[in-house]
């Protein structure tokens, strides 16, 4: 009997617990095909669009986009391929991890 109220007591611990906190992580994209106003408003989408994806900043003028996801939900690869499928392969800028 004991036994058995010690496994409701953490049964009921563990569904009120709070959930993990995402772990989010920013990186920033190399976009160089970007050449007129519209092209960082179809790449923030094509980003925003990603499971994940928490915040998706585009510049022209640095042809980059820099990306805060939850890296529990996505990873870079996806956001790569998001900006390819989109009409604008992206890469890692340089000095950044890739997990």
């Amino acid at each position: 009997m004991r036994m058995l109220s010690a496994l409701i007591v953490a049964a009921a611990a563990a569904l009120l617990a709070p959930p993990a906190a995402a772990a989010l992580r920013t990186v920033t994209l190399d976009v160089p095909g970007m050449v007129c106003q519209f092209c960082p408003i179809t790449v923030r989408k094509a980003l925003e669009r990603v499971p994940g994806v928490e915040k998706a900043e585009v510049s022209l003028e640095r042809k980059e986009a820099v990306v805060t996801f939850d890296d529990t939900k996505t990873a870079v690869g996806a956001l790569l391929e998001a900006t390819r499928n989109a009409g604008y392969p992206s890469s890692l800028k340089s000095g950044q991890a890739t997990q």
